[in-house]
């Protein structure tokens, strides 16, 4: 079962589970609802691109993605598009490593949520 637990005071908000807390809200050094969204799919799709390299014997690089997004402005606000820009900084198969990546879009679960209202996007570098 997945739970998080969040509390709302005047003094400020949180997120929590039973590993970890951050605070969230409109303040300096506090995540908004759809940093936590943007972030929630960068980690899952990281740990299924994981998952698909580790399966498939690939070596797991080093690597930094970066989620951008934009919301309709008719309501409900959903995303409209989002793009990861995926940047690898160690030796791979490049073609392995971008078939990897197509696997990983499709097994993504958040990904394959997100895709339901809006257009999703990646693009690989490898430096």
């Amino acid at each position: 079962m997945l739970q998080v637990k969040t509390s709302y005071t005047p003094l400020g908000s949180k997120l929590e589970t039973e590993r970890a807390e951050l605070k969230i809200g409109g303040n300096e050094g506090e995540f908004f609802p759809y940093d936590l969204l943007l972030g929630s799919l960068s980690s899952c799709f990281y740990y299924t691109l994981y998952d698909v390299l580790t399966k498939s014997k690939n070596e797991v690089p080093s690597m930094e993605i970066i989620v951008t997004g934009d919301k309709r402005t008719e309501a409900p606000t959903t995303l409209e598009w989002t793009h990861m820009d995926i940047t690898v900084f160690d030796e791979v198969d490049q073609k392995r490593f971008l078939r990897a990546v197509e696997l990983a879009a499709k097994y993504c679960s958040i990904h394959a949520t997100i895709s339901k209202v809006a257009k999703m996007t990646h693009e690989v570098h490898f430096q």
